[in-house]
């Protein structure tokens, strides 16, 4: 069960004694959120054996599960995963391709560009990310930019907190966005950063979440 494993400290915030005392024959860490480094060097210091991912599409993401069990010694698994996971995220074309502006963060807004795998994600989905000429992994947008790009669907999945505590009323209640499409039609919808933000499995889930938020516009004139 998950509650029996060891803890080792915040994701930002590891205890490196307590990792080696474990005695690990592979830590698995991430270069995927700013701070990551700081985990990194002191993995490095402690002279453990380590791999640190730090991919930007969904296909860095299948070469890494690949990588990851090759040092596992179970590369043989790696192929059928990689062909699960493509296989439950079909492509989906439409004829109306809604733009849905994903939010890491809400102030200053923090949204992903082109090198990411939620770009990709938005695209499987026969949607578009509006911010999908920007060669970046992530760009903080003015409120006056939110206003200008005017997504018909905003999808909350801010960094490091809770679903529970995400709140679509600091979207709805800001003057500036009163003049947004996905405002005024209440196209805001709440996706768990578990499901978007780690590369993972779970972005499966975040395929399927973005897929349901997609299918609302099909038959709406965008």
């Amino acid at each position: 069960m998950i509650q029996d494993l060891a803890r080792a400290g915040r994701d930002l915030d590891i205890e490196i004694d307590r990792v080696k005392s474990l005695k690990p024959d592979l830590v698995i860490a991430s270069l995927t959120v700013p701070g990551h480094e700081k985990v990194i060097r002191n993995l490095k210091r402690a002279k453990l054996n380590y791999i640190a991912p730090e991919p930007v599409s969904l296909n860095e993401i299948y070469r890494d599960v690949v990588d990851i069990a090759r040092c596992l010694d179970v590369e043989d698994r790696a192929e059928g995963l990689v062909t699960e996971l493509k296989s439950q995220m079909p492509p989906v074309e439409r004829a109306n391709k809604p733009s849905i502006l994903v939010q890491w963060w809400p102030k200053p807004v923090i949204s992903p560009g082109a090198q990411s795998w939620v770009n990709d994600l938005i695209h499987l989905v026969g949607a578009r990310n509006p911010l999908a000429a920007r060669q970046v992994k992530s760009t903080p947008l003015s409120d006056r930019e939110v206003a200008e790009i005017n997504p018909d669907a905003i999808v909350i999945s801010w960094c490091g907190v809770k679903t529970g505590s995400y709140r679509p009323d600091v979207i709805y209640r800001n003057k500036n966005f009163s003049e947004i499409r996905a405002v005024i039609n209440k196209h805001i919808f709440c996706v768990p950063e578990a499901f978007l933000g780690r590369p993972s499995q779970r972005i499966v889930d975040g395929y399927r979440s973005l897929f349901a938020v997609a299918n609302r516009f099909d038959h709406e004139n965008l």
